[in-house]
Order: C-alpha cells, then sequence, then structure tokens
C-alpha cells in the first residue's frame, strides 16, 4: 500500500482535515472543551464550520445557529476520501453562509 493510500485513524484524519480547511482560508476559531470538535470560520465571516468526531444533538443545534454545516470523522479515512468529504462540506458551507447572510434583518446606521 502506497502512502496516499493509508488509512488514518480518526484523531489522524480530523487534524489532516482541519489542515486542509485552513488552507482553503479558515482558521479554528474555537473549539470544544474535550478538544474533539473545532469550529472553523472564514475571516469576516460569521459563519463556522464545525469539525468533529461525532454529530450534533438538537439542542446543540439550536444553540449554535453559526454552525452551518458540519464535517464529521468518525471513523479511519485515506486521504483521497477526506479530499471528497471536505469538498463537499465546502459546497454545503458556502450555500448554506450564503443562505444565512440571505436571511440577516439589514443593520441600520
Amino acid at each position: 500500500m502506497t502512502d496516499p493510500d493509508r488509512l488514518l485513524p480518526p484523531a489522524a484524519a480530523l487534524a489532516s482535515a482541519a489542515r486542509l480547511l485552513e488552507a482553503q482560508g479558515f482558521t479554528i476559531v474555537a473549539r470544544n472543551e474535550r478538544g474533539d470538535s473545532l469550529y472553523l470560520a472564514r475571516p469576516g465571516h460569521d459563519a463556522t464550520l464545525r469539525l468533529s468526531n461525532h454529530a450534533r444533538r438538537p439542542r446543540q443545534r439550536r444553540s449554535h445557529p453559526e454552525v452551518v454545516t458540519s464535517l464529521v470523522v468518525a471513523t479511519p479515512k485515506r486521504p483521497s476520501q477526506l479530499k471528497v468529504m471536505i469538498a463537499a462540506a465546502l459546497r454545503d458551507f458556502a450555500a448554506r453562509a450564503s443562505k444565512a447572510a440571505d436571511m440577516q434583518p439589514p443593520t441600520q446606521e
């Protein structure tokens, strides 16, 4: 098996996904207490992308509306699989962040 085909354990896959998202212009803006969830945003934007090893619960969805999409890496992944997952998350993020921005009331100056 060649190096690009290696299976990454979830923790290594999460770290790799975070690096790939940072290469796409995202920065880590928060992390949960256990360290298994990262929240990433693009500079100047309120919308965040959640990177985690588990899905969000309904209460988390209600209390964090700024999270417009999640990328969950709960099982071992190959680097090529991560790239496909990240591409899908970026498409979701762009669509949902745009929709969320359209729903914001205009600011009064």
